[in-house]
């Protein structure tokens, strides 16, 4: 008995089978995927691994202590690997990146992230010395100049209201002290 397949008439009048031949259809499943399902679920075995060496410290305050968190963490990631290696063999891929609104056609703008690593260095040089609000105020101004801003005194007046927003925020709101450097007594 033969087995037959509808046909679809194609506009020049033409007919073509409307199922398509073994094996097409399918996508090759690209190994970068399973590399990275097994990068996952080896990172989520470390982190279990590494939260086993914390020590069981409870308190009336927080009577789980730190262990739980990692714990979680690690086998959320190994979870999410066995969910992502489950859909590459399925056949699931990614979309393209289609840029809606950048154009990949363009070059690097290298100059802009050598601006950028520069703004970040130079805060990491002077977080200490000047303190968190005056070298945050010009690492925002070193973004924002790498960014297109020529705006310098309100780019610097901007940083430095942040910086001390987010010094006393951390202070106040988390405990946690950031540097003062020079304005130490001041703040």
């Amino acid at each position: 008995m033969s087995e037959q397949h509808p046909e679809i008439r194609v506009g020049n009048g033409a007919t073509a089978s409307a199922v398509a031949p073994a094996g097409e259809g399918r996508q090759a499943k690209d190994p970068a995927q399973y590399a990275l399902c097994a990068a996952l679920a080896l990172l989520g075995a470390y982190v279990l691994f590494d939260a086993s060496g914390i020590a069981d410290v409870a308190t009336s305050n927080d009577p789980l202590g730190p262990k739980p968190m990692p714990i979680l963490l690690g086998v959320l990631l190994i979870i999410v690997s066995v969910f992502y290696a489950v859909d590459v063999w399925k056949g699931g891929t990614g979309d393209a990146e289609e840029g809606e609104d950048i154009d990949l056609s363009t070059p690097v703008d290298w100059r802009t992230i050598g601006l950028l690593i520069a703004a970040f260095g130079v805060n990491a040089l002077l977080i200490e010395p000047l303190g968190w609000v005056i070298s945050g105020a010009l690492l925002f101004e070193g973004c924002a100049f790498a960014l297109g801003n020529r705006h310098h005194v309100r780019g610097l007046a901007i940083g430095a209201v942040l910086s001390l927003i987010t010094f006393y925020a951390f202070a106040i709101g988390l405990g946690v002290n950031l540097p003062a450097g020079i304005l130490q007594g001041i703040l």
